[in-house]
């Protein structure tokens, strides 16, 4: 292990060959290249972290290191994780205090780690290539950075298509003024699994959706998103490497593309890639995780969708659910039924417990497929793995639906700038870009400090991409809900408010790990 370090890049030292992570986004305007951008590293950044609280400091260590992971029913994978747990291990501490971690990478490769949701200093912001040179093999490196506000986040490598490994932990931020009274909290973070099974690798998945329709064999052509795993080539990838343990009914091999499954919630496409597995809190829905409380529990569920290429809808068997926060944010409480999570998002909920045992059932949109966990409060025989309760049946909440509440809400003010990204590319080509053009770490659409800044997201393909920006919160129209992360559907535009007022070299992009990976990104950046 080398000395640990903080090697931050400056703005002209973008790295594009690093294998960064995607991201999907880009102004309208040209490309604005030169040196007058505020460096990561820069008196600035320093400057506006030191207007934060820099209160007690809270220690923690990460391994990034090959694991064994146990899946549940038999079923374990070779992949990479943060120790040997998948998700990784919770990282909590409260509001106000500042967070330092020494990530170690026992990896073969270079790798990151980016702190999802959290408007933290640009140097932190763990982007190889832009805001930090990649932490190699055999290295380790230090984070530090002042957490000011509470709310679900969570951490994952910005590097590749590592995030689709498993490789992602919650990072949870306690209010230290909580005005939501509960008695358990249970934090349920979704996946699409594909790591280790049969062989299979993310990089091997993006390799085959780079060579588009025409040069896949073994696509899925139903109109329900139903699977047959059987036929896809992988280039001689080997398929040997997992143990299935007893027999399952639920599928394996190596994952399908994706043609013609659908959903009327995302607007038509609901993805790339048919995965051979489903999960909640790491296991599949033969084993699932059981929650357990006491009938009239008041439990506040953390929902964090962790996923590279799969929307979930989600449900809790028998209950009502009152959401709270959407990416970290209070909201005007709604009850709902159901809610729909793109990949990146996070939603607080709460619920009262009934008496009984009740399935948390999430299924993956327009792939026909489940996961599931369990909620138990007292005696009865656990709900099978393909239980579908009825709250699923109806339209999900989504964030269009929601208001900020009271203290959340973005003040009104015209925009000083408005930023145009044009989502571009399409599954034939596998040409994923913002403004027709992939990602050039070079081309920055500028912003200067203080300015209130309008994105305006146009979606030209015919599937719909979650939209991340890192460093800071915006706001959807209408007096709508603070957000990180919302989807833009296809054929649609969606407009986001944010203030800029945190310095740096930032990304936006689309979380779709694979359309991110394959150019659907850009940076937005402040000028000196």
């Amino acid at each position: 292990m080398s000395t640990s370090r903080r090697a931050v890049l400056g703005a002209g030292l973008g790295l594009a060959g690093t294998g960064l992570l995607a991201a999907c986004s880009t102004g309208s305007a040209a490309p604005d290249r030169g040196p007058s951008y505020v460096s990561p590293g820069g008196e600035e950044v320093a400057s506006a972290e030191a207007r934060r609280p820099l209160g007690p400091v809270r220690s923690f260590s990460l391994t990034a290191t090959p694991a064994r992971l146990d899946l549940g029913a038999g079923r374990t994978v070779a992949s990479w994780a943060y120790g040997d747990a998948l998700p990784g291990k919770e990282i909590r501490l409260t509001a106000g205090e500042t967070l330092a971690l020494s990530l170690a990478n026992h990896l073969p490769v270079p790798t990151s780690v980016h702190w999802h949701g959290l408007a933290l200093r640009n140097d932190m912001d763990g982007v190889p290539g832009l805001t930090q040179r990649p932490v190699t093999a055999g290295a380790s490196f230090d984070y530090r950075f002042a957490v000011p506000r509470p709310g679900m986040y969570w951490l994952h490598p910005h590097t590749g298509v590592q995030q689709d490994r498993g490789l992602y932990a919650p990072l949870i931020v306690a209010d230290p003024k909580e005005p939501l009274a509960y008695d358990k909290e249970w934090v349920v973070v979704l996946d699409d699994w594909v790591d280790g099974v049969d062989g299979s690798t993310p990089d091997a998945v993006l390799a085959e959706l780079r060579k588009g329709m025409g040069g896949m064999e073994g696509m899925d052509h139903g109109s329900t998103g139903g699977m047959d795993h059987g036929g896809m080539d992988h280039g001689g990838m080997s398929h040997g490497g997992m143990d299935h343990g007893a027999a399952s009914p639920a599928p394996s091999g190596p994952p399908r593309m994706l043609m013609g499954a659908t959903s009327p919630y995302l607007g038509g496409d609901a993805g790339d890639v048919a995965y051979p597995y489903y999960l909640v809190n790491g296991r599949v829905p033969e084993d699932p995780q059981t929650f357990t409380a006491r009938p009239g529990d008041r439990i506040r569920i953390r929902f964090l969708n962790a996923g590279g290429d799969t929307a979930f809808r989600v449900a809790l068997g028998d209950h009502r659910m009152t959401v709270t926060h959407t990416d970290g944010f209070p909201v005007e409480h709604v009850q709902t039924d159901t809610l729909l999570l793109g990949m990146g998002e996070r939603y607080d909920v709460l619920v009262e417990a009934k008496d009984g045992v009740f399935p948390l059932t999430v299924l993956a949109e327009g792939k026909d497929r489940t996961a599931l966990a369990v909620l138990r409060t007292g005696g009865g025989a656990a709900p099978g793995a393909d239980v579908r309760p009825r709250e699923l049946s109806g339209a999900p909440l989504t964030a269009s639906r929601l208001r900020a509440a009271a203290g959340a809400a973005l003040p009104e003010r015209r925009p000083d700038r408005t930023l145009t990204l044009r989502l571009t590319g399409s599954m034939a080509k596998y040409d994923w870009a913002v403004n027709g053009k992939p990602y050039d770490p070079e081309r920055r659409l500028p912003v200067r400090a203080g300015e209130r800044v309008r994105l305006v997201f146009v979606n030209d393909t015919t599937m719909w991409h979650p939209m991340h920006l890192h460093g800071h919160t915006f706001a959807l129209p209408g007096g709508g809900p603070r957000k990180d992360t919302a989807i833009v559907l296809p054929g649609k535009r969606l407009e986001a408010d944010f203030d800029a007022d945190n310095p740096g070299l930032w990304m936006i992009h689309c979380h779709n790990v694979y359309h991110a990976e394959s150019g659907m990104m850009t940076i937005l950046g402040y000028r000196k």
